[in-house]
């Protein structure tokens, strides 16, 4: 249907409004270079090595995706100038886990927080299927990332705007979110979209985005329970490209927020190194295609 001159012109004029308000808020002017070595990232590993998370299509827990891509997100930060970053690791069992984190991640004084996951399905969507003599389940129906935010958080300003540099740079890499979280059949977990371009979504009860003391985003990277995006999440190819996209949203954020003081808080809980605690004892597991 063609549309006459009249109706199009305050249509094109109130589209371009909007898409001009989103991009001000979103990316505001950069005020200056970012002051890479004093700004801190955290790098929280989503679960535990006892409270591993969902299990992939290929039977390997979601503790082993997370704990690799953060680990490969944080090289891509470090070889960036983010000289700072920590890679947290947290122990335990989950409720334990979940303060645990937000308490440590707190005493460090830290800019930004980035929680890396990987996604499932609700069990009434899982298929079953067989894998080197083992019974598994999947779903192939779903995939891509999402990225939450609280609307609870410390500084929800700051959460929004560094989840939607995230979802920019995914988005310019090629990488697509994914929209189910929106639909009824989700149940409890059906969540609000609140950018519809870069894919964020609100889940203001996590614990992790709701109570830490600065900007908090959490990353579902993409669906282990999907059989071909497993096998993607698992290749060096695809978190690095992820990695890429990290420290790309980290730099423009940087730009645009001054780094934190160190507080009295980081200096009582002693010297602080890169990586918060020591390595899980969990070595990457291959994944095969079959």
């Amino acid at each position: 249907m063609l549309w006459p001159l009249r109706v199009l012109g305050p249509i094109i004029a109130a589209t371009l409004a909007c898409a001009a308000v989103h991009t001000a808020d979103a990316e505001p002017r950069l005020a200056g270079a970012c002051g890479r070595a004093a700004f801190r990232v955290i790098i929280d590993v989503g679960h535990t090595e006892q409270a591993p998370g969902a299990i992939s299509a290929r039977g390997v827990p979601e503790f082993v995706f997370n704990l690799n891509l953060a680990k490969r997100i944080e090289q891509q930060l470090l070889a960036a100038g983010f000289r700072r970053s920590v890679l947290l690791i947290t122990e335990g069992p989950s409720l334990k886990a979940l303060m645990d984190r937000v308490k440590r991640a707190n005493a460090l004084g830290a800019d930004l927080f980035l929680s890396i996951h990987h996604d499932s399905v609700p069990d009434r969507f899982l298929e079953k299927w067989e894998f080197e003599g083992h019974e598994r389940t999947f779903s192939d129906h779903f995939h891509g990332h999402s990225i939450f935010i609280s609307q609870d958080s410390s500084d929800r300003a700051g959460s929004l705007l560094f989840a939607r540099l995230l979802g920019s740079q995914l988005l310019e890499r090629g990488l697509h979110y994914t929209p189910h979280y929106t639909e009824r059949y989700m149940g409890s977990r059906q969540r609000l979209l609140i950018d519809a371009l870069t894919g964020v979504y609100r889940y203001d009860q996590l614990i992790v985005l709701r109570d830490t003391d600065m900007p908090a985003v959490l990353l579902e990277a993409g669906s282990i329970i999907n059989r071909e995006e497993e096998l993607r999440m698992g290749s060096v190819k695809h978190q690095t490209l992820i990695s890429k996209a990290v420290a790309a949203a980290a730099e423009s954020f940087c730009r645009m927020r001054r780094p934190s003081e160190p507080t009295d808080a980081a200096s009582r809980a002693g010297k602080v190194s890169r990586q918060a605690t020591a390595p899980a004892a969990v070595a990457p597991v291959p994944i095969t295609k079959r």
